[in-house]
């Protein structure tokens, strides 16, 4: 586990797109979140692209034993099925931003968010579905316990919320989304026999370090926020 994650961030250390972003993160302007690196596109056609709709809570179903069949999983699969259904409580948060927030900084770093875990939910689905397992439905989400998860009254509070305030509850919120996902990642890379596969592998890591990248800057921009009154 030590030796796994610095392996990631050296990695992205190395990638000249991060340390575009890294000099970035010295502000919380419109430019410096459009200088974010941006998802890899990928050749497949089932990944999503901007513009693609995609089914998130597409039911399937469950068998008898809800939040115990989660347990009974292989690592992986339940990895795969938590954190789809994390990715999806996370693009509820984005589509507030359009009509909410206060500045394009918030903006554009949600519509960054919105577009890679989109693109990342439908390489989770095609992971399972490749494998011939189960895709999680709305019913087995509801009984699955997540690290980060906001609670109804977080969410009613931020759809509530609008301008400065809200810009200040989404960083924040996301944040602690974000460090949720990063907790899952540490667990599922802390399970005997986890992440064998090449593909796995690979999705684990890009979700971690573009996590942490995010989580970089959205304490960033709520540092820079400290310093001027919300509207």
């Amino acid at each position: 586990m030590s030796r796994i994650f610095p392996f990631f961030r050296r990695i992205r250390v190395l990638a000249p797109a991060c340390l575009l972003f890294a000099a970035a993160c010295q502000s919380a302007t419109q430019t410096d979140v459009a200088q974010l690196p941006a998802p890899v596109a990928s050749a497949d056609p089932h990944v999503h692209t901007p513009g693609m709709v995609m089914d998130t809570t597409r039911a399937h179903p469950t068998p008898a034993g809800g939040g115990a069949m989660a347990h009974q999983m292989d690592p992986d699969t339940r990895f795969m099925h938590h954190m789809i259904m994390h990715h999806a409580q996370a693009l509820v948060m984005t589509s507030l931003v359009p009509s909410r927030a206060n500045t394009d900084g918030v903006r554009l770093l949600a519509e960054r968010i919105d577009i890679s875990q989109k693109d990342e939910t439908a390489a989770m689905r095609r992971w399972l579905e490749q494998r011939g397992r189960s895709l999680p439905s709305e019913e087995h989400a509801m009984q699955m316990s997540m690290p980060g998860m906001l609670s109804d009254a977080e969410l009613a509070r931020l759809r509530a919320a609008s301008g400065g305030e809200f810009d200040r509850l989404f960083l924040e919120f996301m944040i602690k989304h974000h460090e949720g996902a990063l907790t899952m990642v540490a667990e599922l890379m802390g399970s005997q026999g986890a992440a064998q596969d090449s593909e796995m592998f690979r999705l684990v890591s890009d979700i971690d370090a573009d996590q942490r990248i995010e989580i970089d800057r959205m304490r960033s921009m709520l540092g820079a926020m400290a310093g001027r009154p919300t509207g």
